[in-house]
């Protein structure tokens, strides 16, 4: 499992899927729709998908002395791994952001979803829709993007959506707060998807296994 890693983050790699973590720099952006960031995150992995079915690596990994299984385990340890890394850098932005400048006019004025917990929550819930839609679909054939691709496009418009109306309901506006307000509560909410991330990313591969067995490549 490890070495099939190592040729994930060594050979089969595009350069994007690690250029576009810059895409969570978007955290810091006032005045625009910040979850768009994770969507540029996982972007940059797509690029790997479509280098891994224009160089046959899906091929040429199960000709090698591993499981099948072993293939679909070390894509998700791969995109997984990129996920982490991106939350990780808007989780710390997220905190200078509601720290030591939430007092900063742009951000206090700012309409759209400020940086919080919740957010996080969405980062988390945008990452699991391309780990069931784009790699889950993937695996359907070994080599198709597009459709996968295509539907998580639109899960991702329909969670950036959600998460920009809700702090417009009365009752949560404390969700845009810059320094965040009801935090415990928050924090939940993060943990909850957390938890919602890991179970259904781990489902997710184990069809994906399935699914993948079944091919004749």
């Amino acid at each position: 499992m490890k070495p099939l890693l190592n040729k994930e983050l060594k050979l089969a790699a595009s350069p994007l899927s690690y250029l576009f973590l810059a895409g969570a720099l978007m955290t810091m952006l006032p005045g625009y729709p910040i979850l768009i960031g994770a969507f540029f995150v996982n972007f940059g992995i797509f690029h790997s998908f479509q280098a891994t079915r224009e160089t046959n690596d899906v091929l040429y990994s199960v000709l090698l002395p591993v499981k099948k299984t072993d293939v679909v385990t070390a894509k998700y340890a791969f995109t997984c791994l990129i996920q982490l890394l991106g939350f990780a850098l808007a989780a710390g932005l997220t905190a200078l952001r509601m720290t030591a400048l939430s007092g900063a006019a742009p951000y206090a004025a700012n309409a759209l979803m400020n940086a919080s917990p919740v957010f996080l929550a969405f980062v988390l819930l945008v990452d699991l829709a391309f780990n069931v839609l784009f790699v889950g679909g993937f695996f359907k054939t070994g080599y198709k993007i597009g459709l996968p691709f295509l539907s998580f496009g639109l899960a991702t418009l329909l969670l950036v959506g959600v998460g920009e109306a809700l702090h417009f309901v009365p009752a949560l506006a404390f969700l845009n707060a810059p320094a965040g307000e009801r935090l415990g509560l928050q924090f939940a909410l993060l943990g909850a998807a957390a938890v919602l991330y890991a179970a259904g990313t781990f489902v997710a591969c184990r069809l994906a296994q399935r699914r993948f067995e079944r091919i004749d490549l």
